[in-house]
């Protein structure tokens, strides 16, 4: 880790505190400065947190993400999110205490993740301006939050002295939106989306109404926010109370699988398909899921979300990243109870250096591939340096894909040092059975992939200019 500057700042809020050698977290924040756990308590008084109703859950501005932490303990999956501020490292931290994180700051654009996808939404001393630009901040947090979700503000401006105009102004829009506002608790807010939908058009003093029926919610990467709310029509199969309860839903398509063609069938094969692989690699590839050498896992082309659902009996968390030029499954993901991001891997992907321990991509080659015209975007030497960037020293990456593809990958792996491993399936509907490798570009029962290791690599030493 680069330096101990939040010790220093935040150490008296419980953020995180240095002992020697070692970085300690105690679990607070700065408005839970005794601890999450005490914290989480006060709000599972007005938000059902233990019963399975909520699963996933986004966390703004979350420091080291100590919330998010202790709500795994509920089973709960919350993402959290932060920029890289003066507290400078903070997503760091808390992807190196195994907590789903991710750098990212509200601006200009929507978010990286699908329209209803969150069951509930977070904010402690986020510091957000929720009221600027005519509500379009808050205006996105509701495109996020699936109906009948919670949305809970800790901090300003909730009965924050001088911020009384803006607290109104909150109180106001979310009447607006026909949120139900649970309570007011000292400087926490809680409050419940409606739902069905949307109760707009109606009288409000922001002029805000329903967007065009050409809007596509879950558009959202280099989307620009849009001061209109966006009309779901699924809304009342997707919401809390309606979805199935964790961890049934994992395992049950949900209503937004329905308009895929065969999207029930589909979301089955790929269930199934993904326990078949991962079960191979544990046993015959000695890939060490379930062991505390993996804990932050990446599948850089999800699809459905097989491989997390798969994995998710292990001490694990999966990024899952749907490719933001390929059909937008991650509402689908989203509903199982799982969390991601949309992505273009022809850019760097918004994290810290050496934060994940395992990164699969399925079909890499695709990843750049223009759906269209069929030609590369970029480069895949260009995706593989992000994926050694992202890798933990150690860490392992599964690459499949055609010989040729594969070959290609061997080569690139190898000129950044990594150890390759080149394995061969011979799949059925039963089995998959590594054969040793051979070329066969034209057996399509063959599917070869690399198992690849990062190595730590030094800098070599300083000259001497004594």
């Amino acid at each position: 880790m680069p330096y101990g500057k939040i010790a220093e700042r935040k150490g008296h809020q419980g953020w995180m505190k240095q002992e020697g050698s070692y970085f300690i977290f105690p679990g607070g924040g700065t408005m839970f400065p005794d601890g999450a756990e005490q914290y989480i308590e006060k709000l599972a008084q007005y938000v059902p947190l233990k019963s399975g109703l909520l699963r996933t859950g986004l966390d703004m501005g979350c420091g080291v993400a100590s919330f998010g932490g202790f709500l795994l303990k509920e089973n709960i999956l919350t993402l959290s999110f932060a920029p890289r501020d003066s507290h400078k490292s903070q997503i760091q931290f808390a992807l190196e205490r195994g907590i789903p994180a991710f750098l990212l700051m509200l601006g200009t654009r929507r978010l990286p993740f699908p329209a209803q996808s969150f069951d509930f939404v977070h904010c402690s001393r986020c510091l957000i301006p929720f009221m600027a630009y005519n509500g379009s901040y808050l205006i996105e947090v509701d495109r996020l939050l699936r109906p009948g979700g919670y949305l809970i503000i800790s901090g300003p401006p909730v009965q924050w002295k001088k911020q009384e105009k803006e607290w109104a102004e909150l109180q106001e829009m979310a009447l607006a939106f026909c949120y139900k506002l649970i309570t007011v608790d000292g400087n926490t807010a809680i409050w419940k989306k409606p739902t069905e939908a949307s109760c707009l058009p109606n009288q409000n003093g922001f002029n805000i109404d329903l967007c065009s029926t050409d809007d596509d919610p879950d558009q959202a990467w280099y989307f620009k926010l849009k001061k209109c709310v966006s009309k779901v029509s699924l809304a009342d199969e997707i919401a809390v109370g309606s979805i199935l309860k964790w961890p049934d839903r994992l395992s049950k398509p949900s209503a937004r699988a329905s308009p895929m063609d065969n999207g029930a069938n589909l979301f089955e094969l790929d269930t199934q398909k993904w326990v078949k692989r991962v079960s191979f690699y544990k046993k015959s590839l000695g890939v060490k899921l379930g062991t505390a050498k993996i804990r932050n896992v990446m599948d850089m082309n999800a699809y459905l979300g097989g491989l997390a659902a798969a994995a998710v009996s292990d001490p694990v968390w999966v990024m899952n990243v749907v490719p933001a030029q390929k059909p937008l499954t991650l509402g689908v993901i989203y509903d199982r109870g799982l969390i991601g991001v949309y992505h273009d891997w022809c850019e760097p992907f918004s994290t810290y250096p050496r934060t994940y321990d395992l990164i699969h991509a399925d079909r890499i080659n695709s990843l750049i591939r223009d759906p269209i015209s069929g030609k590369s975007r970029c480069d895949l030497f260009d995706v593989m340096l992000e994926m050694d960037r992202i890798l933990r020293p150690e860490g392992i990456a599964v690459i499949r894909d055609s010989p040729d593809v594969i070959d290609k990958a061997a080569q690139v792996a190898q000129s950044i040092r990594w150890t390759v491993q080149m394995v061969q399936l011979v799949m059925s509907s039963e089995s998959m059975a590594p054969r040793r490798p051979k070329r066969a570009p034209d057996a399509p029962t063959v599917m070869p992939f690399l198992l690849m290791k990062s190595t730590e690599r030094t800098l070599p030493p300083k000259p001497d200019t004594r």
